[in-house]
């Protein structure tokens, strides 16, 4: 997930040029990296455990979704809270404040003795773990060598992707030896290790101007959620994210796969997550939102295919793998047509663009538990991508100067 912030003014003073003027690159790029999948993977850790999470408290798996709704929720409220947070007060201070405070959550969502406990505190940890993603991309764009940063900011975001495929692998895969409070323990522990980790490698703060009020940020939001062709573009992101994480909650609760195929399942989708942003380049010259629209329409195509074919086995994964490369290439493209439009806005409207990422995910298991099988979910979601890419298409036509 990708925000954009205003980057503050440059260091000032004997003690700000006596500061090193970039981060070391690849110390900095392995704990940015790591901390983005454990931060991001929070939101999908819970859909490898639903069933076991369900025993233990003698609940449906289809109720226990909320548990990631609740997340969700939570880290899209985050993202617009903190983003204007970092730039006032600094990124190295949030994080080293937030990254315990996610290890704590975390903690606690362990130790949850029934599931209302669990949905409160999920959708704190949502709101702790908010606080990684907009100053840790606003640091590596500001301290980084210039040269490198667009590939820093590339493998953090897609650092956040993969986090969908790796947390659920490693879930299904321990939770056998830990049991689900375990993992979740073990997620403290790995928070508790990523704030060594960036306390290690981060630079200390640039020196901030304090002027306006904390709302000033936000004044830019109506506007930009009234322009029409930005209203589009957000309602597709939404159904682009809720379509994604649903599929994954429905291969848990409705695919009737054993425990070995989903593993195939999620693996698959790696692979393409890490290939796709290297073809990218090749690709621009589309504009962004004719890009999103083509990968929306493949998405939806691999979703008919799987509901019209009832897809298994090695077709299914090559199909699912399809579906999420297009989810790979259409969420840069999306981010790319929201920060034309928005102009100087640009940092505002890429935090609403995190936020409805946000609202999509929180939703995607809702929608998963609606339908009654997978083959109707994917009927349902491809519908969905449908409508997502006609969004795309009717905006960039909605954006185009009228002639006299």
């Amino acid at each position: 997930m990708t925000l954009t912030v205003n980057r503050p003014a440059g260091p000032a003073g004997p003690a700000a040029h006596a500061r090193p003027e970039h981060a070391p690159f690849g110390r900095t790029l392995v704990a940015f990296v790591l901390t983005a999948v454990l931060v991001s993977g929070q939101l999908y850790i819970v859909i490898p455990l639903l069933h076991d999470m369900a025993a233990g408290w003698h609940a449906s798996a289809g109720a226990l979704t909320w548990l990631v709704t609740a997340f969700g929720a939570g880290y899209g409220v985050g993202f617009l809270v903190f983003g204007p947070l970092s730039d006032r007060y600094g990124r190295r201070r949030l994080l080293l404040i937030g990254l315990p405070l996610a290890a704590v959550t975390s903690a606690l969502v362990a130790v949850s003795p029934n599931v209302e406990t669990a949905l409160a505190l999920r959708a704190v940890q949502g709101v702790a773990v908010a606080m990684f993603p907009p100053a840790g991309l606003a640091y590596v764009a500001e301290r980084l060598d210039p040269r490198r940063r667009v590939a820093a900011i590339a493998a953090v975001t897609a650092a956040f992707l993969a986090s969908a495929v790796v947390l659920q692998v490693a879930a299904q895969l321990l939770v056998d030896v830990t049991g689900w409070r375990g993992l979740f323990l073990l997620s403290a522990a790995g928070f508790l290790l990523a704030a060594l980790g960036v306390r290690a490698v981060m630079l200390p703060d640039l020196p901030r101007e304090r002027g306006g009020s904390l709302l000033s940020p936000y004044r830019a939001v109506p506007g930009l959620l009234l322009d029409p062709v930005l209203a589009l573009r957000y309602l597709a992101t939404v159904l682009l994210m809720a379509a994604f994480v649903a599929v994954y909650t429905g291969l848990q609760i409705h695919g009737g796969t054993s425990p070995a195929g989903l593993l195939a399942l999620r693996a698959s989708g790696l692979p393409v997550i890490v290939l796709v942003p290297v073809v990218m380049p090749w690709l621009a010259r589309l504009s962004g939102p004719a890009r999103a629209a083509a990968f929306l329409a493949v998405a939806a195509a691999a979703l008919a295919a799987i509901g019209g074919t009832g897809a298994a086995g090695t077709a299914l994964v090559l199909l699912l793998a399809l579906y999420v490369a297009a989810i790979t290439g259409g969420l840069p493209s999306m981010n790319e047509a929201i920060s034309a439009r928005a102009g100087q806005a640009r940092g505002t409207a890429l935090a609403l663009f995190s936020f409805a990422l946000a609202v999509g995910g929180s939703a995607g298991p809702q929608l998963a538990a609606l339908f009654d099988g997978f083959t109707p979910l994917a009927y349902g979601l491809a519908a969905g991508m449908a409508v997502a890419a006609l969004a795309v298409l009717a905006s960039a036509r909605a954006g185009r100067p009228r002639r006299s």
